[in-house]
């Protein structure tokens, strides 16, 4: 059965939730310099200034789309889980990396 629109909302809406929330705690445990902008269908984290990593949602595919310094990628939900199809890659641990790769920073989610 396919996903509808509020489902995949709300299913996205918890994602950046819990990203907020763990930025948060990065902010508050290791000092560090990390600004979260969240507003409509785009949550922006920005390290220090200098690197983004921009997360959106993709309403009319249902899927949400990453944008790093590495390249962009498109998640669609599988299984119960929000999977690349096209490397394989798992949204959450792929992002932690690519946060990690971008700031130094270990993002615990």
């Amino acid at each position: 059965m396919a996903m509808t629109d509020f489902e995949f909302h709300q299913l996205v809406d918890e994602i950046f939730q819990t990203i907020d929330n763990a930025i948060e705690v990065l902010i508050e445990e290791q000092d560090a310099d990390v600004d979260v902008d969240g507003s409509g269908n785009v949550l922006q984290l920005e390290f220090d200034g200098t690197s983004k990593i921009v997360i959106n949602k993709q309403e009319p595919l249902h899927e949400i789309w990453l944008a790093t310094q590495f390249g962009g990628y498109h998640f669609g939900y599988v299984d119960g889980k929000w999977m690349d199809e096209r490397n394989g890659n798992e949204f959450m641990p792929f992002l932690i990396e690519s946060i990690y790769k971008q700031s130094g920073l270990k993002l615990d989610l």
